[in-house]
């Protein structure tokens, strides 16, 4: 169980170590890094010692592997680190939209824009993940035709 539980913890934070560096967070990275190698070491040191004898020691470390890996990966969506670019495609006639987001907080660049058969309003909304889901339900409000596209941003401070 000792290794099952040690991988688990060292996927975990592989995975949120790749996504930690991803946004920019180097230091973050780089501790979390050094924890998974100390994870590692211990783990991969108790499957090896007499694996001839009790090869269900590499089926556990493998399982460990996965769910620590899926782990890591449900703690990222749950801390939601970084920043995203939102781009809503909106119908022109809805000129309150823009200033009903920005009433939420939001930084909105208003863009114009022309498809195949008729011209189209551009918001450009910044945010951080955390806000995210939030910001796309009022959009969805304010026109529930609006083509919404997300995209990764970096902000430096």
């Amino acid at each position: 169980m000792f290794i099952f539980f040690l991988k688990i913890i060292e996927n975990a934070l592989a995975t949120l170590r790749i996504i930690v560096i991803a946004n920019g967070k180097k230091l973050l990275g780089a501790f979390l890094n050094f924890l998974m190698s100390f994870s590692w070491i211990f783990s991969t040191s108790l499957v090896i010692v007499d694996i001839q004898k009790d090869p269900l020691k590499v089926l556990i470390y493998s399982l460990g592997t996965f769910l620590g890996s899926y782990l890591g990966s449900l703690l990222e969506e749950k801390l939601a680190l970084g920043s995203n670019m939102i781009i809503a495609i909106i119908n022109p006639e809805k000129e309150t939209i823009p200033a009903k987001i920005r009433e939420q907080h939001y930084s909105v660049l208003e863009l114009s824009g022309i498809d195949i058969n008729s011209n189209k309003k551009v918001l450009v909304i910044p945010t951080t993940r955390k806000k995210q889901r939030r910001l796309i339900h009022l959009i969805k409000r304010l026109d529930r035709h609006a083509t919404i596209m997300i995209d990764n941003a970096y902000f430096p401070k």
